[in-house]
């Protein structure tokens, strides 16, 4: 179980399929923030706030067994004519970090079986949960990644 621990734990991280997290969102500029290349495409905040939404989701219904989801699809990303504001992509970047450090910590705790159904779920395991994050992050990093090349906002 511990190198399960350990996998789980980089593969959270970022940084051997994909960019660790921080270096892919380092250096983006503030006007290019919640730009989108195209009308039918999400910016680069739409993207990592729906991230931090589902990373939201997915671990507090491992963690808190009252947790209740939000509408689907509403409630998984923010509002598109929204004004970005500095203090809302702060809120976001941390938001997104600190839950990844909360899912980081959940992975580690000896006193979880990461093969063990969730109390409260019929069916759903906390390894699932912890997959699930991993897959859907490094899903939308991408998207991240190809916007950011895209507005010329990538080295």
């Amino acid at each position: 179980m511990d190198a399960l621990r350990e996998q789980l734990t980089k593969s959270l991280g970022g940084g051997q399929a994909f960019l660790p997290y921080r270096k892919a969102l380092e250096g983006i500029k503030p006007e290019l923030r919640n730009r989108k290349t195209n009308e039918n495409l999400h910016s680069l905040y739409q993207e990592l706030e729906h991230m931090r939404l589902a990373q939201q989701d997915l671990l507090y219904y491992a963690i808190e067994e009252k947790w209740e989801s939000p509408d689907w699809p509403e409630g998984f990303w923010p509002d598109p004519d929204m004004e970005l504001t500095e203090m809302e992509w702060e809120k976001t970047v941390d938001g997104f970090f600190s839950d990844l450090g909360k899912a980081v910590k959940l992975v580690n705790d000896p006193q979880i079986d990461l093969l063990s159904i969730i109390p409260g779920s019929d069916e759903y395991t906390y390894l699932r949960e912890i997959v699930i994050i991993i897959e859907h992050n490094a899903y939308h990093l991408g998207k991240i990644m190809d916007i950011r090349k895209a507005l010329g906002n990538w080295k």
